[in-house]
């Protein structure tokens, strides 16, 4: 699936990603998501309800819900605290 843009859904995202010093990471992820380098834009379980997740490193991921051509990311969320 192609995306042509990732949109943040709210400011708090941004404020999550500087206070823990991953934002340069998410950015990059985010191009090669554009760009169409980085195939791992993954549909999560169940799969009808279309939320989708990108890794940004070992600890972190993005969740996102597609609307038309853009990924709306809604929640970043360490992986490792399950």
């Amino acid at each position: 699936m192609k995306i042509k843009g990732v949109i943040e859904y709210t400011d708090e995202i941004f404020l999550y990603l500087r206070k823990r010093r991953i934002l340069r990471q998410y950015n990059k992820v985010v191009k090669k998501l554009i760009a169409w380098q980085e195939k791992s834009l993954k549909i999560r379980q169940p799969k009808n309800e279309r939320i989708y997740y990108f890794r940004i490193n070992k600890q972190y991921r993005a969740y996102g819900k597609m609307k038309e051509w853009y990924l709306v990311v809604f929640a970043i969320d360490n992986h490792q605290n399950w």
